[in-house]
């Protein structure tokens, strides 16, 4: 695995080590680890039902 720097802006940071810490996270990176997939799923999620719709619109199964 490789690793990636991102700069975050200072008060971006704080607020996001409380809330890090709140949560429970055993650190800032696990956070925004945590933070990242569960974007990234949602938007491939949205990319993939639209294919399927697009798909089915094809089929004349919607119209």
């Amino acid at each position: 695995m490789f690793q990636t720097t991102i700069k975050l802006n200072k008060d971006l940071t704080a607020r996001a080590k409380k809330c890090a810490e709140a949560a429970g996270y055993s650190s800032l990176q696990e956070f925004v680890e945590h933070l990242l997939d569960k974007e990234i799923s949602q938007l491939e999620e949205a990319e993939s039902s639209e294919a399927l719709v697009k798909k089915f619109q094809g089929l004349g199964y919607i119209d």
